[in-house]
């Protein structure tokens, strides 16, 4: 059976290992996954993330965070743009998660990025999702 949606999949499946007080995950492999695995663990989102060859198709393993008190450090995963509907914006109007404190994931011309570095490369594009 084939998925519409492998990124809102990836999304899905950390907020309920988080919610469920896991301390990794695995999921299918993509190029794109690994990129958003990379961007959230760069921004302190996970502790961190692994490819892992099963001979197939490959996994991507996630590693969560969680704060002192064991709650996940993620409180918001949300997809924005969906294949249903498509969210584009230009460098001018490129959302702020939180008034800063969370991140924007775009896909630009330049590959994915987060919203402050969208901004500063003045590069605009799909939102794909929001992290707090």
């Amino acid at each position: 059976m084939s998925m519409t949606d492998p990124i809102a999949d990836l999304l899905t499946r950390i907020r309920n290992a988080g919610g469920a007080g896991h301390r990794r995950v695995d999921i299918p492999l993509s190029k794109i996954k690994v990129e958003i695995a990379r961007i959230l663990t760069e921004n302190h989102f996970l502790r961190g993330y692994k490819v892992l060859d099963d001979n197939r198709h490959g996994r991507l393993r996630v590693y969560l965070k969680y704060t002192s008190d064991e709650r996940p450090v993620i409180r918001l995963l949300e997809r924005v743009s969906k294949p249903g509907l498509r969210k584009y914006v230009d460098a001018s109007s490129i959302p702020k998660v939180r008034a800063g404190m969370g991140i924007a994931i775009l896909s630009t011309s330049n590959g994915l990025m987060t919203d402050r570095e969208a901004r500063r490369q003045r590069v605009g594009g799909e939102v794909i999702a929001k992290i707090y």
